[in-house]
């Protein structure tokens, strides 16, 4: 896709967004204006990748039509629900740009924001990403966002930023790098971490949503929160080994104080505590089970990793130049061919 090489990629998963679609191209309409006629501007020429996760309404329709309007607009619409961070993982491999924005289609994260991190991508670095301060979500959500960033960050084996999620601008070396990893277990923010190069954050006060609901249920941020830790750390095998060792060491312990009351013990005295002992083996029978479990999370990773599927299948794109057509054919037969 070099022929069609442009400054700026923006990519935007969604799904189920009929409501705020209007509003988003609108703010989409107003912020490439801002750019092509902004002074001194390194970013004029603009593609916008919208990315439609099997959505059930009309977002679909919506994102050809826009695509048929505006010729900075390219659709991909999924066959079915992938998944957000395969979504984003789509849209990046559907771009042309220098340098790569990741937002979502929800308008929490503005675009307006993306002026502000290309002055900081100009000062040479490769990545800028948003730290979210004043998020507009209920209090146990913030509680459990914040909580989830400081333990990733405790288990992971590379610095991953605190409060930061995928919002960000990335150089074009590092989205080439972050598309030659082959897993399908995708978080995106350790995965630009673990490329490395110059990266920095940049606050920015997160909005709430501009209508609608969020569509990260309570599940899905758990399964985003389990892919995280389990691809980007061992620590969970490496505490149930050392829990393990622990409660064997007790164990013993246990042991070995009943084989001396035995034999040095007053005969017609008995050791009391059989509640003791049935919590001893519930909680020996729970460790175990947690170990089986944490054992589990990695070995369906590899279960999912060796099928060798593609990560997504694209039921119709829209809005691409034909030469981008044909390059995107090319990598779509290269990607099924690595993935039998």
């Amino acid at each position: 896709m070099a022929d069609t090489t442009v400054d700026l990629s923006l990519v935007i998963p969604l799904y189920n967004e009929e409501e705020v679609f209007a509003e988003l191209l609108r703010r989409l309409c107003e912020f490439v204006n801002t750019l092509q006629t902004a002074p001194n501007n390194q970013a004029r020429t603009v593609e916008v990748i919208l990315i439609d996760d099997g959505s059930h309404d009309a977002t679909p329709r919506l994102i050809q039509e826009a695509s048929a309007t505006h010729s900075w607009i390219r659709g991909v619409i999924f066959s079915r629900n992938f998944g957000h961070q395969i979504a984003v993982t789509a849209g990046m491999q559907h771009t042309s740009g220098r340098a790569v924005a990741i937002l979502d289609g929800d308008l929490q994260d503005p675009p307006e924001v993306i002026l502000e991190f290309l002055q900081k991508m100009r000062a040479g670095y490769d990545v800028v990403y948003a730290i979210r301060t004043k998020r507009k979500e209920n209090i146990l959500k913030r509680a459990a966002y914040a909580a989830f960033y400081r333990i990733m960050r405790a288990l992971s084996t590379i610095p991953i930023p605190l409060d930061s999620g995928d919002f960000c601008l990335m150089s074009r070396r590092v989205v080439d790098e972050v598309n030659t990893m082959p897993e399908r277990h995708r978080f995106i923010r350790g995965m630009r971490s673990w490329v490395g190069y110059q990266q920095i954050g940049h606050s920015y006060p997160r909005a709430a949503r501009t209508m609608g609901e969020s569509k990260y249920s309570f599940s899905k941020l758990l399964k985003l929160a389990f892919d995280g830790i389990f691809t980007f750390s061992e620590k969970p095998l490496q505490w149930s080994t050392m829990m393990g060792m622990i409660v064997a060491a007790g164990s013993f312990l246990w042991g070995t104080f009943v084989i001396l009351w035995r034999i040095f013990g007053v005969p017609s005295s008995s050791i009391q505590g059989w509640a003791t002992l049935a919590v001893g083996i519930m909680f020996l029978g729970g460790v175990q089970l947690i170990s089986i479990g944490i054992l589990g999370e990695y070995i369906g990773r590899i279960h999912n990793e060796v099928k060798g599927r593609p990560m997504y299948v694209v039921k119709e794109r829209c809005g691409f130049p034909q030469e981008a057509e044909n390059s995107l054919a090319k990598v779509t037969q290269v990607m099924r061919g690595v993935a039998q």
